[in-house]
């Protein structure tokens, strides 16, 4: 059974600094991703990678926010800089699994930047 777990949202002021990490169990994947959705949005990509380690980020995040994988762990983590408020939203993790191409989400970890 596969599971995807995200952690390390929190509160933080513009300009400053989070990280996030998901772990995905169960299976193993092609590409993962970190997609976000702010109140009254649609969700959107943020980020992704493939097992191969090729990154693809939305251009409003370019340049502040860096994605990296762990194969052996399943894991993908996002390092965000120079957050701005804009980037306030729940942040989802989501995994796409080997030969069977189905993603699988997580629940979502807040991310708030207070101005």
């Amino acid at each position: 059974q596969v599971h995807v777990v995200e952690s390390g949202g929190g509160l933080v002021q513009a300009g400053g600094s989070l990280r996030l990490s998901c772990v995905a169990s169960g299976s193993v994947f092609n590409d993962m991703a970190w997609h976000r959705q702010a109140p009254g949005k649609q969700r959107e990509l943020v980020a992704s990678i493939s097992s191969g380690g090729s990154a693809i980020y939305a251009d409003s995040v370019k340049g502040r926010f860096t994605i990296f994988r762990d194969n052996a762990k399943n894991t993908v983590s996002l390092q965000m800089n120079s957050l701005k408020p804009e980037d306030t939203a729940v942040y989802y993790c989501k995994a796409n699994q080997r030969f069977s191409f189905r993603d699988y989400w997580g629940q979502g970890t807040q991310v708030t930047v207070s101005s």
